[in-house]
């Protein structure tokens, strides 16, 4: 059997003890794979760019909330998507410069948004009511901040609903097919000189490239509406957003980045001509698939003649997969008490999580090695989102998350990205600072 870095890195994570009975769950980070897929991502854009096109790769921070990652993409020349305070000042932490970082959310309140136009921070506001609050804050404020305007193109969604960002009714955007709406977003573009941006973001896993593609047709085409009106390049950047879906059924990299740049460049011709700047917002894309959540089998049991693995990695780590199965199905990887590749014959079994409600599984009736007690089971392609969507059920702690590079001859070196969150930290923020506040008010 070949061993693959994945396999020498759960190997090591064993035997140094990041993973153990004390330490039953942890996450995995191929350092050089993320490296590879931020490389492929520029390489892409850049071959289908006139020379000299100004292009901003910003990583959505929501698809892995850890500072040292957020550090690695922005010394790789990536920026950061922020759609939350809490998401900037993860990105100023890891030093993301100002001019790499763009704010995108619904919700902005008016102090994200004055503490953004203050930095110069790039925004993009999401409806009439926000861009009319820029307005009063840009009167008593001027700003440099580049500016735009996210609109829904409407070109309907994917297979997974909630992923889907330009359906009829989704909640994103200015809805451009709506009665009024067009003539609404050229008229602002006019009377307002200092919007210089335009952005749209179609969806995520679950939408075809073709659809993508064709949103951003859409973008490109009222941008190219609104300059003709305005008599000048007003709008300067096209914020295209990312959603680039990941194939979770093999190791294979599909669709990959090339690929969907050739398709823009076929479907928007003058999208890579130059005249824009461009802006992107990948995530899942650039991390999915160089990670792994490895855990601990603590029980091996049966019922209804079904083998049964009990680990400790279930809905806290694996939330969606868990309530969404269908969605976000899921590869598991079996490995011995000594982390490494589990032979024998493929015997269907469930591979249960430690949470205490009946559906915690992140795999029902999987052909793997049947797994015994002490062996370990890994979550692949969970690099993106898994990581930063911790689900406090029950209570459990959030497990600790290593980045890895594999030397040629097989050696494993492995740098604490997060560290696990001890029981004391848990309590505090579970309000232990306050435990007698309630005996005031009888």
């Amino acid at each position: 059997m070949t061993l693959t870095d994945r396999d020498h890195a759960v190997q090591a994570a064993v035997a140094q003890g990041l993973i153990s009975p004390a330490e039953p769950v942890a996450g995995l980070l191929d350092i050089a794979g993320i490296r590879r897929s931020a490389a492929g991502l520029h390489a892409a854009f850049e071959e289908f760019a006139a020379p000299g096109t100004p292009i901003l790769h910003a990583f959505a921070v929501k698809a892995a909330s850890l500072v040292p990652v957020l550090r690695l993409l922005s010394q790789v020349g990536l920026g950061c998507e922020v759609a939350s305070p809490g998401e900037l000042a993860l990105a100023r932490a890891a030093g993301v410069p100002i001019a790499r970082t763009v704010l995108d959310s619904p919700a902005k309140t008016p102090a994200e948004l004055r503490e953004a136009l203050a930095l110069g921070i790039a925004v993009n506001a999401d409806n009439p009511e926000e861009l009319a609050r820029i307005d009063g804050l840009i009167a008593s404020a001027p700003t440099t901040a580049p500016i735009g305007l996210r609109v829904n193109p409407q070109i309907g969604g994917g297979t997974i609903g909630a992923m889907s960002t330009a359906t009829d009714t989704s909640k994103f955007g200015v809805a451009l097919r709506d009665e009024g709406a067009r003539e609404w977003v050229v008229q602002s573009y006019l009377a307002r000189p200092w919007l210089t941006r335009l952005h749209a973001h179609v969806g995520s896993q679950g939408m075809p490239l073709e659809l993508m593609a064709e949103g951003v047709r859409a973008l490109f085409t009222l941008a190219e509406e609104i300059n003709e009106k305005a008599g000048r390049d007003q709008i300067t950047t096209l914020d295209i957003g990312g959603g680039l879906p990941v194939n979770f059924s093999s190791d294979d990299t599909t669709p990959t980045y090339r690929a969907y740049a050739a398709l823009l460049s076929e479907m928007v011709p003058g999208l890579f001509s130059g005249r824009y700047g461009l802006v992107t917002e990948f995530g899942r894309s650039l991390l999915a698939k160089h990670g792994a959540i490895v855990a601990r089998v603590e029980y091996a049991k049966s019922a209804g003649g079904r083998p049964i693995a009990v680990t400790h990695a279930g809905a806290q780590v694996a939330t969606r997969t868990v309530f969404v199965p269908d969605a976000w199905p899921i590869r598991v990887a079996a490995y011995d008490a000594e982390g490494r590749p589990k032979s024998g014959a493929p015997v269907a079994q469930d591979i249960a999580g430690p949470c205490c409600f009946a559906g915690d599984l992140v795999a029902e009736n999987r052909p793997l090695p049947l797994l015994e007690a002490g062996d370990h089971t890994a979550l692949l392609d969970t690099g993106a989102y898994y990581f930063s969507t911790h689900f406090a059920y029950n209570s459990l702690p959030r497990p600790g998350i290593y980045g890895y590079r594999t030397d040629p001859d097989g050696t494993v070196r492995f740098a604490t990205i997060r560290t696990p969150q001890t029981l004391e930290e848990l309590t505090e923020e579970s309000g232990a600072a306050h435990t007698a506040a309630l005996d005031a008010l009888g």
